[in-house]
């Protein structure tokens, strides 16, 4: 695992020890950065399930200005915060142990929006379309951000979810990776 591109290119990054988490591969990586951006000027990111940080850092090497990481796995918490260091983007980060649901009810509190949310739960404990309707409800999504899921291609996600409509679609072996942004009213 490495940063793919943007200011810290081939940096490698540390996984996750043990097999509580599964880190995004290179080439699924490099396909949903070809997907949303690739290279952003600014913006803030929350990465829910961060595992090893591996999105929320190819974004803040691409040009996103801050990320805030959340995983409720110590091992992961701890493994982000290495990550960051040696990309040197500690400054430009947040990083909370805590539950998705959690961490959404803290981010609203805060009335942030961000520009760029990554969600890669636990295969076997899909809960993403929730995830999105809170997400929705909250306000969470910037007008013109954008929602990265990544989940088994055996499960499928509704294409509109409150205002999030689902706007592309790619499957990746046993992954699947769909983008959703604000429908225009």
């Amino acid at each position: 695992m490495r940063v793919i591109s943007g200011t810290q290119k081939g940096i490698p990054l540390k996984a996750v020890p043990g097999n509580s988490t599964r880190p995004t591969t290179d080439k699924v990586k490099e396909s949903i950065f070809n997907m949303i951006g690739p290279y952003f000027s600014g913006g803030t990111g929350l990465d829910l399930y961060a595992g090893s940080g591996g999105l929320g850092i190819e974004a803040l090497s691409r040009g996103f200005s801050k990320m805030i990481f959340v995983d409720k796995d110590m091992k992961a918490i701890q493994t982000v915060k290495s990550n960051l260091a040696a990309c040197h983007f500690s400054d430009q980060s947040e990083v909370y142990r805590n539950d998705a649901e959690r961490a959404l009810k803290a981010v609203a509190k805060r009335e942030l929006a961000f520009d760029g949310i990554f969600l890669d739960p636990p295969y076997a404990k899909q809960q993403l379309e929730r995830l999105l309707k809170r997400i929705d409800e909250q306000n969470l999504l910037a007008e013109d951000g954008f929602i990265v899921c990544e989940y088994g291609s055996s499960d499928t996600l509704s294409e509109k979810i409150g205002s999030l409509l689902q706007i592309r679609t790619e499957t990746y072996g046993m992954i699947r990776v769909s983008i959703f942004k604000r429908g225009k009213e």
